[in-house]
């Protein structure tokens, strides 16, 4: 998948988890980061979903069949255990990857991000 791709696939994905602008979409490494008030919740890489987890939400995706993100460097993989890709289930439901997307927010929190600043679900007039 080129990079245009997946910048499209991570714009689509965000476009799922919160209104259009609330949102970035970074260049990250291969891929795409998907950054909330500067702090990086998720990316996507080779047209996978990943996001940020704490003990529950590994505990979660793990129960879900989902592997954590890992990569080949100077001959031996690497494996992230911070980033778990997203079970297709969740990738289906759009609450639920706004649910899961809002926890991974949470998760990356740090001192200097305010937990306030938490994504809002896209609403319709009708």
């Amino acid at each position: 998948m080129n990079s245009e791709a997946t910048r499209g696939l991570a714009l689509d994905f965000a476009s799922q988890i919160a209104p259009a602008g609330c949102i970035d979409i970074r260049r990250f490494f291969g891929g795409s980061a998907v950054v909330r008030n500067g702090a990086q919740f998720g990316f996507v890489m080779k047209g996978t979903l990943y996001l940020r987890v704490d003990a529950a939400m590994r505990a979660e995706f793990e129960a879900d069949g989902s592997e954590p993100f890992s990569y080949r460097a100077a001959g031996r993989e690497v494996t992230v255990h911070r980033y778990y890709a997203v079970p297709a289930h969740v990738i289906d439901d759009p609450a639920l990857l706004h649910s899961y997307a809002e926890r991974a927010l949470h998760a990356t929190s740090t001192p200097g991000h305010r937990l306030a600043d938490t994504l809002q679900a896209a609403t319709t007039s009708d």
